[in-house]
């Protein structure tokens, strides 16, 4: 598991660290061209100092621990006639000017001169100057080593500061009971948590929404049960007090009846509960046929249509007409709208279902020539179990909440409007799609499909 504080801790002492290390590099650079710089003056002084004082003598080993220096001195013939360290390993030719010559003891930094007819040579061994280098970087950084703990100490506390408004909010939300859907208050909270603090209060949103309309969803569907189940009851017993087979036979139809409403009511509530607008994303599932969804539909409302005199048909269905989603969903959305056309349609009226393409988009339309829905009530109309007033036809209130629901879950549009010459048109409008099967698109419409 990632943490915020240890990322920031580790992440703030090893840039420290960096930055020391970075700087006492470039301090014992500086150093050590310094030190270069004033041990090269002391070897040219050396030189010319020794320019009259020539000593006596052909070599000497002199006191190596207490003389850093080693000295060769030639005549002009090239004789030897001074060295102060023997066991120094400098060449025995010396190069006028600065040099850095390597020996087995390790390089050496010599400056020659030919002074008055001499040639004077004066080195210093370069681990010297190392150990100088380091000396004089060490106490000009041994202030910031001694700090480090200090810094260490005061970046965790500034840390643990700075996330502390993060701990609290975890914490109000860790003791929020599952109940408490209240929006996060956004006073007190740093801004670079302000865009998680909105992100979860409209997820709060989104769930307390959820929730209330699960309620109601609940209640609505409890206190519409409750009516059929109460008749269904009542129909039982007229069925148990029959006194004769004809008063039975009617109690029974009329309690296959009841059943049948109450069957359709729960069905229309379990289709209903199952149309989660993100289960499908509009324009993924499966290529549906509109064509093949309007044939469906009026082939299973023929005998219904038939019965009540309705004139049930498709004159017009695109072949070329696809939507992708989920089929089961689609023909449930159709069967809706035809069921109540033909429901609500008068004796010797018309139901028209009309399928194509609309500028690209596919549409499906169910017109009929029944009483119509008032303008005022076509928003309404949509709302669970909302009925429109004084309506003699039994239902539910369910078919177009089923349709609407449907619908958003495919990304369409349902309008209501009036048919010309007397009625309702519902039309749902999908998404343009370019997903058409390739036997499919540009083929030739459909033939009109009519019941009976």
């Amino acid at each position: 598991m990632t943490s915020i504080r240890r990322t920031l801790l580790l992440a703030l002492l090893a840039a420290v660290a960096a930055v020391t290390l970075a700087t006492a590099f470039a301090v014992y650079r500086m150093a050590r061209r310094e030190i270069d710089e004033v041990f090269d003056y002391h070897l040219r002084q050396i030189a010319l100092t020794l320019r009259d004082r020539v000593p006596a003598g052909g070599a000497s080993g002199g006191d190596r621990e207490a003389f850093e220096f080693a000295i060769q001195i030639w005549s002009a013939d090239g004789v030897r006639l001074y060295a102060s360290r023997l066991d120094s390993g400098l060449p025995e030719i010396a190069e006028l000017g600065f040099a850095t010559v390597p020996t087995r003891g390790g390089p050496w930094r010599v400056y020659s001169a030919e002074l008055s007819g001499l040639v004077v040579q004066v080195a210093q061994p370069m681990s010297i100057r190392d150990r100088a280098a380091v000396a004089a970087a060490s106490r000009t950084l041994a202030p910031v080593l001694l700090v480090l703990p200090l810094l260490a100490f005061l970046a965790w506390r500034i840390v643990g500061r700075t996330l502390a408004p993060l701990e609290r909010l975890a914490g109000a939300v860790a003791a929020r009971s599952p109940g408490a859907l209240e929006p996060i208050p956004e006073a007190g909270a740093p801004e670079e948590a302000l865009p998680l603090v909105r992100s979860l209060n409209q997820l709060l949103g989104r769930l307390s929404a959820a929730l209330a309309a699960q309620r109601a969803f609940v209640a609505d569907a409890a206190h519409e049960l409750r009516t059929p189940l109460a008749a269904l009851a009542l129909q039982a017993q007229l069925v148990e007090r029959a006194a004769d087979p004809a008063e039975r036979a009617g109690a029974l139809a009329d309690l296959q009846s009841g059943l049948g409403r109450a069957t359709r009511v729960v069905q229309q509530l379990l289709t209903l509960a199952r149309q989660d607008p993100e289960s499908v994303a509009p324009g993924r599932g499966e290529p549906a046929r509109l064509a093949e969804l309007v044939a469906h539909s009026i082939a299973d409302h023929a005998l219904l249509a038939e019965s009540r005199g309705i004139d049930l048909g498709a004159p017009e269905t695109g072949g070329d007409a696809t939507v992708m989603g989920d089929a089961a969903s689609l023909r449930t959305l159709l069967d809706n709208l035809v069921d109540n056309a033909v429901r609500y349609t008068p004796r010797g009226g018309r139901v028209d279902v009309t399928a194509g393409l609309d500028g690209g988009r596919p549409f499906l339309a169910v017109a009929d020539t029944g009483p119509g829905i008032p303008v005022a009530e076509r928003e309404r109309v949509f709302d669970r179990f909302y009925r429109l007033p004084a309506t003699a036809e039994p239902g539910s209130g369910l078919g177009l909440a089923v349709v609407k629901a449907i619908a958003l879950r495919h990304g369409a549009t349902v309008t209501l409007a009036d048919t010309p010459g007397g009625g309702l048109t519902a039309r749902v409008v999908f998404p343009a799609t370019s997903a058409d099967p390739p036997a499919v698109r540009g083929g030739p419409p459909a033939p009109p499909v009519r019941a009976g």
